[in-house]
């Protein structure tokens, strides 16, 4: 019987590439099916915030961060209150993105822990981030203006 000589050839070739064997960062989730194989999959409740309103507001903000962050630099006027719904725009913006990557890579189903956990530290860092902002654009000289200066430094 001929053994597949390319086989062979390309699993040398990679295992010559690799430096280190590859190692898990967490062991694998358990293997189990919940009832039997014939059990129809559970719907989940319908919710108008986490459905397809939720992904139509996500692609909201993203639109409106466009014209937000071109206009004080278009219009060469600095306006405290179009600042501050930058600002907004742009934590909402950023914490949706992360709720999703939380919800892809740290799933509740396998690792219900570490998914609260991760949850509740983006809802911390979120607030730490938004204290943050609202101090820079009271007390200092808002987040249009130091781009402004970044760029003409």
């Amino acid at each position: 019987m001929a053994r597949p000589v390319v086989a062979h050839a390309v699993s040398r070739q990679t295992t010559a590439f690799h430096t280190t064997p590859r190692q898990n960062i967490l062991p694998p989730g358990p293997q189990v099916v919940d009832g039997t194989i014939n059990d129809p999959q559970p719907l989940p409740k319908p919710s108008p915030v986490h459905g397809s309103y939720h992904w139509t507001f996500e692609r909201g903000m993203a639109a409106a961060l466009v014209p937000l962050t071109v206009a004080p630099f278009a219009a060469g006027s600095l306006n405290p209150t179009l600042d501050a719904v930058l600002c907004g725009v742009l934590l909402v913006h950023s914490h949706l993105g992360m709720q999703s990557i939380i919800i892809d890579y740290v799933p509740k189903r396998r690792y219900p822990g570490a998914h609260r956990l991760v949850w509740w530290g983006l809802n911390a860092a979120t607030a730490v981030v938004g204290l943050a902002l609202y101090e820079f654009e009271t007390n200092d000289v808002g987040l249009t203006e130091a781009i402004r200066r970044i760029w003409t430094a």
